[in-house]
């Protein structure tokens, strides 16, 4: 009897908890869109949404849900604002913000000249610069083949004596990948290559390390060194985690995730930057994971492939989950089972303190 009576309190709150999110939907899109949204009412939408608000009842229990969840999941409701950028604004400043042959950072010149032509479009210098470093990616890993199939006129010239950063303005490619291209068309191997861009000095003729240094200086995309990029974008997890606190959310940190499944699984499994253990309502939506991007949600082919790859994988495990870009996104960027926010509501003084 006893029994009997706690499932129907289950299914009571469940259905409960369902009319909620979708009421609070509802009124989301129609006052963010007014009228009926075919694409968050597709299947794969209504799946996670599902996964997401069953996700506590799940047996087995999800990938990362502790035993015991204390203090028991509590309902949070937030309305996030956000300040995408629109498809044609994009389309127009990705011919704005690059500039053939060039792969590193700019100097303060080019920047301002960017900005100044950013300005007509409702687009900070950051977005532009880090859609620039987008297209930059896309253009390197399309252009990857042709670049290897230049590999022996590479290393000729190379033999030459032109050096590195000539042959990249020449071919408009990245310096770093064209030395990687110059090596391996000289019959190096991958390890021998990996080894010798570890210990340039140990391992290369005093020319060859010369050439890879500058290389790294003037690249942006393929260089070896990312370890500014990593420390920026742990500071911005810090930033979505500030909120998420002020909120009273409960989650799990990426970190302990990633202790657990090396200890359990021996390798990663699954780590979002925040596994939400609260019935979390963002924006209508049912939100069971977060992933902080230090950078701007560019709609691209490339960027779009590989971020699709990495959500659905907390899709399938979680539901619907977020994501949080620090320079916006693209309006038309679209990931069915995630939301896409950005750091409209965050406080950024300590990113501003680079």
């Amino acid at each position: 009897m006893n029994g009997d009576n706690r499932q129907d309190d289950s299914h009571r709150n469940n259905k409960q908890k369902k009319n909620r999110y979708n009421s609070e939907r509802r009124r989301n899109r129609s006052s963010s869109r007014g009228g009926k949204d075919d694409y968050h009412n597709s299947s794969i939408w209504v799946e996670a949404r599902e996964k997401a608000m069953s996700r506590f009842e799940t047996i087995p229990k999800p990938l990362g849900f502790p035993k015991v969840i204390e203090p028991a999941p509590a309902d949070i409701s937030y309305n996030w604002k956000v300040n995408p950028i629109k498809r044609n604004t994009e389309r127009q400043a990705c011919d704005l913000v690059t500039i053939p042959g060039e792969w590193g950072f700019l100097d303060d010149e080019h920047v301002d000249e960017i900005a100044e032509k950013l300005v007509p479009h409702n687009m900070s210098i950051e977005q532009g610069l880090s859609l620039r470093k987008a297209l930059m990616q896309e253009k390197a890993v399309y252009g990857h083949h042709k670049m290897m199939s230049k590999s022996n006129t590479l290393l000729k010239r190379y033999n030459n004596g032109e050096n590195v950063l000539q042959l990249s303005r020449r071919f408009d490619f990245p310096p770093v990948a064209i030395f990687r291209a110059i090596l391996t068309a000289r019959g190096w191997s991958k390890v021998k290559i990996r080894d010798s861009l570890r210990q340039p000095k140990e391992k290369m003729s005093e020319r060859d390390a010369k050439e890879f240094k500058m290389a790294e200086e003037k690249d942006r995309v393929t260089n070896v060194d990312q370890g500014d990029t990593a420390k920026k974008a742990d500071l911005f997890e810090v930033v979505v985690g500030n909120l998420l606190d002020d909120l009273g959310i409960n989650y799990r940190r990426q970190e302990d995730l990633l202790k657990e499944q090396q200890k359990e699984h021996g390798r990663p499994v699954n780590t979002p930057d925040f596994l939400i253990l609260d019935n979390l309502v963002i924006n209508g939506e049912p939100i069971a994971w977060i992933d902080a991007k230090n950078f701007y949600g560019a709609n691209l082919s490339f960027t779009k492939k590989k971020t699709k790859k990495q959500m659905n994988r907390y899709i399938e495990e979680w539901g619907v989950g977020a994501i949080v870009y620090r320079h916006s996104f693209c309006k038309d960027l679209k990931i069915p089972g995630v939301l896409m926010l950005d750091q409209t509501p965050l406080d950024m003084s300590i990113m501003n303190k680079e």
